[in-house]
């Protein structure tokens, strides 16, 4: 790190504290050539992810609008808020984790999926069904008839 004062390009470390509750670590720094102190600031950098959808706009991504989703097919299903919010993290990990600036909708749709699958089957074809627009009854056939074959 290089000083603020005379601009030499090393210094120690003396102290570090977790500030902003745990976000931002704060270093008190010595440096080598001028003996001066001063402090610096670590925080993670937070990168924007834009989700594309399907007719190629452009929006920020809302990890609400996923767990709004989840809801709505876990509604009358003994799936708890404990474990949508453990399916939201799991997409948001993923996503993050991919280190991509922009991904599709089609791809969160597939993450949530794969997530939901895991824990409520009827939660995860009723968001399915909306996700993939079944058309008619068997295109929604097919959907489960894949299931019933994945289960095997």
């Amino acid at each position: 790190m290089r000083c603020i004062f005379c601009g030499y390009e090393d210094s120690k470390v003396i102290d570090s504290r977790s500030a902003d509750e745990g976000r931002t670590i704060r270093r008190r720094r010595e440096c080598f050539s001028c003996g001066k102190r001063f402090t610096t600031y670590e925080t993670i950098e937070d990168t924007p992810v834009l989700v594309i959808k399907t007719n190629g706009a452009r929006q920020s991504f809302d990890p609400q609008k996923i767990k709004n989703g989840i809801i709505k097919s876990c509604e009358k299903r003994p799936v708890s808020m404990n474990v949508i919010d453990e399916i939201v993290n799991a997409v948001i990990k993923q996503i993050y984790n991919s280190m991509e600036q922009e991904v599709s909708s089609k791809y969160i749709g597939e993450l949530v999926m794969e997530e939901l699958k895991k824990h409520d089957e009827v939660a995860y074809v009723r968001y399915a069904s909306v996700y993939r627009s079944f058309k008619d009854i068997s295109s929604f056939l097919e959907e489960l008839q894949l299931m019933m074959r994945n289960k095997k």
